[in-house]
């Protein structure tokens, strides 16, 4: 019969029970703690006072603009505030 090294064997091996928090994400989406699945932007003003206006696109607009976040990037809270201040931006423009 074969003896075996239980105490040898369980030094080598990770615990089981620990994980790594970076080992699972969030996931992708525009929620807090998400990983942003496109680039964001908004546009700023021509006037120059860097005062955004617009809606939230997702390719540079083109002139002057500022990116909110980059694709694959944290959404935090204050990306979330800029998001949702670019969609009620559009939403008073439709409205």
């Amino acid at each position: 019969m074969a003896t075996r090294k239980p105490a040898e064997d369980a030094a080598e091996q990770p615990n089981a029970a620990v994980v790594s928090t970076r080992e699972y994400s969030g996931g992708a989406g525009w929620d807090v703690g998400q990983s942003a699945p496109e680039d964001a932007f908004r546009a700023l003003d021509s006037a120059g006072t860097g005062e955004q206006v617009g809606p939230v696109v997702h390719v540079h607009p083109g002139g002057y603009a500022r990116q909110i976040v980059a694709k694959g990037g944290l959404i935090t809270e204050g990306v979330k505030k800029e998001l949702e201040a670019g969609d009620k931006s559009a939403e008073g423009e439709q409205g």
